[in-house]
């Protein structure tokens, strides 16, 4: 399919008998709505439970590690998915207050549920007892690829390590990340390249940012280049639009977490310039929708003080999928100048919707989204305000933005990644 490969010389073997999911990253994010890499470790959570292979979850807690069945793996589903609330927190979880609230629940939960749990050292004594040899360990969360899990699951069950990388975007871009974050990424790459079985990328950019990390420092496993789905979103008409809004102006949207890489600062200055340079009343709407994120007290203090902040400009943070899609939907454009991206799914989401897009000029995007956005550099304020301005006049881009852009699915995606396990 189009988005799926494999490097040369792939090795066909028999099915893992059982499959072995790291739920670390969702559990650790208990209580936060699912973005980016957690959307993936969901999907992941759902396929699994979904087909007939055993199948386990492996959790990090903050008192060591716990082993989920089939049943457990539901009960986190049913909770991370909102139909299930969460239980009371347990003394362990009380005793370790850095935990927030909504994680001390998270961990006690399914300590009641886990068929097993241990203390960091006897992770691989629990595996060799509840887990059949040759189970493919699968990690799509970038948590808990430590050298005591990755070499205990290793030794004890000789198990296939199959592990996602997003994007390689700490190392190549540095000065977007919080402290630490590099050198943690770097080794976290280096221990993929000496344990994983197999490899999964998210495109062919990453694959080709792997092989340029990784070849310096010998060989490259296996790798496969698989495309993310986009999930259908399902409007969700309750939206309150904040105070301030002027439903009869045109209005754009940005979705994602406020950090630097996003670029908001970007967009934040091109409205300023239409502030300044038009009447007020023809100066559309900005809706950036997103949680703010670290690193970027820049971007917060102009949300927190500019002028244009409640008349022109306005925060929504904590919106739900569904309030996403109804904004989008009644947008005159999504707009999306990040320095960076691993895949852009709000971009592609927004395409499904027929919104049309106007983002900056990213390999990643052009692999993904085709010739569908509108493509311009970050580099040329001027032609985002010519773009904008020609969208805020009417909605002809929409018969243009939907049609035939088909957005990657989450089936085709598991079709390829699951014959592999």
């Amino acid at each position: 399919m189009l988005g799926a490969g494999t490097s040369p010389g792939v090795i066909v073997r028999d099915p893992a008998p059982a499959r072995l999911l790291d739920l670390s990253r969702l559990v650790s994010r208990a209580g936060r709505r699912p973005t980016g890499i957690d959307r993936v470790e969901l999907a992941y959570l759902k396929a699994f439970l979904a087909d007939t292979v055993p199948v386990f979850g492996l959790i990090r807690s903050a008192w060591g590690f716990l082993l989920l069945d089939r049943q457990g793996c539901q009960a986190l589903l049913d909770r991370v998915s909102g139909h299930v609330s969460w239980g009371q927190a347990d003394l362990l979880s009380r005793l370790r207050r850095n935990l927030s609230p909504a994680r001390q629940c998270a961990e006690s939960d399914l300590r009641r549920v886990a068929i097993a749990r241990c203390l960091p050292a006897g992770l691989a004594r629990m595996l060799k007892q509840h887990m059949p040899r040759g189970t493919a360990y699968v990690n799509v969360g970038h948590t808990n690829l430590t050298e005591r899990v990755l070499g205990a699951l290793e030794q004890a069950i000789a198990a296939r390590i199959v592990v996602m990388v997003h994007d390689t975007i700490p190392l190549d871009y540095p000065q977007y990340q919080r402290p630490g974050t590099v050198e943690a990424f770097r080794a976290m790459l280096g221990r993929v390249q000496r344990h994983a079985t197999l490899i999964l990328c998210n495109s062919a950019c990453t694959r080709a940012d792997v092989f340029r990390h990784m070849t310096p420092r010998g060989p490259v496993p296996e790798t496969l280049v698989s495309w993310l789905g986009i999930e259908g979103m399902t409007p969700d008409p309750t939206v309150e639009m904040p105070k301030g809004f002027d439903r009869s102006r045109p209005y754009f949207v940005t979705v994602g977490t406020i950090e630097p890489r996003k670029n908001h600062m970007f967009l934040l200055d091109l409205w300023s310039d239409m502030v300044r340079t038009q009447p007020p009343e023809a100066v559309p709407h900005l809706l950036i929708c997103g949680a703010r994120g670290w690193n970027n007290e820049d971007v917060f203090a102009r949300l927190d003080s500019d002028p244009m902040m409640g008349r022109h400009v306005f925060e929504m943070p904590n919106l739900s999928d569904g309030q996403i899609a109804t904004l989008l939907q009644r947008a005159h454009g999504a707009l999306f100048p990040s320095h960076a991206e691993g895949f852009g799914l709000p971009p592609a989401e927004a395409l499904a919707l027929g919104v049309p897009v106007i983002c900056n000029h990213l390999e990643i995007y052009t692999e993904i989204l085709g010739d569908y956005p509108v493509y311009a550099s970050v580099d040329d304020r001027y032609l985002w305000m010519q773009e904008t301005e020609r969208l805020a006049i009417g909605q002809n881009g929409r018969q243009v933005t939907g049609k035939g852009f088909q957005p990657p699915c989450w089936r085709s995606h598991f079709k390829a990644v699951l014959s592999r396990l």
